[in-house]
Parts: structure tokens; sequence; C-alpha cells
């Protein structure tokens, strides 16, 4: 594919990369990290953040250190793969079983939050609630202290309203991806839109939202809330960065979008962190 033209910086929060290149994702496409970065510089994407695939029922500690193995000498940036013991619910079924619910060994303990926060290869942490459940209390508190940005994956099976009552009151900034209405439901990404209002760390990431009208509403309401993400390798960052490229907003906004906003929450995606490389 022909490389972009165009005249912004790009950078993207949402990639994820097996942590060996042998290794696939049970829940979409593999790709190696050579052709990541190709598929990166293509598009015009300067730096990447990255991230295993999850994996139902396994512990993320080789996994996340594969991949931040594999971000030396790249322009990517790791975020350690988190999971947890909890299932959202108020009723009495639901916190019957949070309460005698353990950690075990394959669950990301308080302890492994400060190791990934205080590990200089580690910028943020990643979270699937429908394949690695919701933080506990323990756990959460951990995220609290140590103030690094958490993506989580939003949609149908982890909606607004079960983010809200999980994750959103907490003082780390919590980045939503695919505007939280994944698979293509823009009645749960204009309810997330809303949200914005009350959450002041609440941030919104673009990959795998077609619609114009919610992607162009988010950013002339909340244009400092909306962090591009390409979701690659499901969809080619090339695809990614045209879909923005092509909304009616201003070339401000644009700017905010691919790269301004990003930078002001994770700091080795800035221009500054970029000559360290």
């Amino acid at each position: 594919m022909l490389e972009l033209e165009h005249g912004f910086r790009v950078v993207d929060i949402s990639a994820r990369l097996p942590p060996t290149d042998g290794g696939g994702e049970n829940r979409g496409p593999s790709i190696t990290a050579d052709r990541l970065e190709r598929e990166m510089h293509q598009a015009g994407v300067t730096k990447s953040v990255v991230f295993p695939p999850s994996d139902p029922g396994t512990g993320y500690v080789a996994p996340n250190n594969g991949v931040a193995r594999r971000s030396v000498d790249r322009p990517f940036v790791a975020f350690a793969r988190i999971n947890g013991t909890q299932t959202p619910g108020r009723n009495a079924t639901g916190k019957l079983r949070n309460a005698v619910s353990r950690r075990e060994e394959h669950h990301t303990s308080p302890s492994d939050v400060e190791k990934y926060a205080y590990d200089d290869r580690f910028h943020g942490f990643v979270l699937d609630p429908a394949v690695d459940g919701y933080p506990d209390d323990d756990i959460l508190t951990a995220l609290e202290d140590v103030d690094l940005p958490v993506i989580v994956r939003g949609g149908t099976d982890a909606p607004p309203e079960t983010l809200e009552e999980t994750l959103l009151d907490r003082s780390f900034p919590v980045i939503v991806g695919r505007f939280g209405g994944h698979p293509l439901n823009r009645a749960l990404m204009d309810e997330l839109i809303d949200l914005l209002d009350d959450y002041d760390d609440c941030y919104l990431e673009t990959s795998f939202v077609r619609y114009r009208e919610q992607l162009e509403r988010a950013l002339m309401e909340h244009p400092d809330r909306v962090f591009f993400g390409s979701g690659a390798p499901a969809c080619h960052p090339n695809v990614a960065v045209m879909e923005i490229l092509t909304l009616d907003v201003s070339e401000d906004l644009l700017r905010r979008a691919f790269s301004k906003n990003a930078c002001r929450v994770v700091e080795a995606l800035t221009v500054h962190a970029d000559r360290r490389i």
C-alpha cells in the first residue's frame, strides 16, 4: 500500500502486538513487529501504543514482557495488560460472587501494578473487561497510586453504564476504546460522549468507530478528549488515518485528535520522547 502523505504528526493509542512473531491472537489477526512498524510508517504514524492480545484464563506477565522487549529500538510504547476477579452488576448475585472471588496466580496483583509502573518499559495499562473481568478495590487503589493511564475496551459487553460504576470515578486517566460502542453501536457511543461532561479524566479512542456523526460530535463538543487509535492489526492504520482525515472539522481539531491530546496524557508519545529513541 502506498504511503499516506499528510501534514500531521500522528500517534496511535491502540495497536495489538503478539509477544512473539509466532504468537497469534485468539480473537483476531496476528502480525509481526516488523510488519506493524512498516504499516505504521506507511500511514504516517510516528509512535504507537502497543500491548498484547487478550487471552482468557491466562496471566499476562510473560506476554507483557514480550511486547516490551519487542518495542525496544522501535517507535512503540508498551502498555501492560492486566486482568481482575470482579464482574459488573449490583444485584445480590453479582455482589455475592464478587465477595467470594479470590485472586489466583494468573490474576494481576497490586504488586504487579507497582512493578509495571516503576519499570520504564511500560507507560500505562490495558484492560478488556469482556475477557479479563474488572479489577478489585485493591488493584484500583494501586492504579490510583501509580496514576498511569488505563485503556479500557468499551462496547456492548462493557457498556458506558458499567464503566461508570467500576472505573470512571477513579483518579487515574481512563481511555475508553472504540468510543465505548463496539461493535458499531451508535447509541452507546453517544451515551459515552455524554458522560465526558461528568468525568474530566475520561477520554475516547477512535478505533473501529465508523460513524462520522459520532466522531465529529465528540471532536466538536470535547476537542481535548479524543485520541486517534488504529485498532491494528485488525484494521490497517492507513484506513484508520483516512477516516479521521476525511472528517469535516478544522485542522486544529485534527491535530488534537492525531497527537496533541494523547501526548498530554502519555508523555512517551511526545516529540521530546521521540528524540530519545
